[in-house]
């Protein structure tokens, strides 16, 4: 399974992006996707999770309420709608998804978020 992230950039604080993730390869054996992020000096953290179905979703309380993840199985794809962007979601984000049946892990390149105050 591969992974690429697109729709990264910059943008003024309160306006929106959103991130996509198109997975290849394996994609019949992808389980739970999610999205991670990592600002500059700080450890990479979850940002949403979502699992196999789409039915079940998870957010970091930083992102809870302005961030929605999506996925469309059919077209083996991942969406990270952000709104009411902050300076402080200024990362790297980075696709995740776990796949196969002993559970492993794929990242993606990782696309740059930038929000200006």
């Amino acid at each position: 399974v591969q992974l690429v992230e697109s729709g990264g950039g910059l943008m003024q604080a309160g306006g929106s992006l959103k991130l996509s993730c198109a997975a290849s390869g394996s994609t019949f054996s992808i389980n739970a996707m999610g999205w991670y992020r990592q600002a500059p000096g700080k450890q990479r953290e979850l940002v949403a999770v979502i699992s196999s179905s789409g039915g079940s979703t998870h957010y970091a309380d930083s992102v809870k309420g302005r961030f929605t993840i999506s996925r469309d199985n059919a077209k083996n794809t991942m969406s990270l709608q952000m709104n009411s962007l902050k300076p402080e979601d200024t990362a790297v984000y980075y696709c995740n998804a776990v796949y196969g049946y002993n559970y492993l892990e794929v990242w993606g390149q990782g696309t740059l978020v930038t929000v200006s105050s």
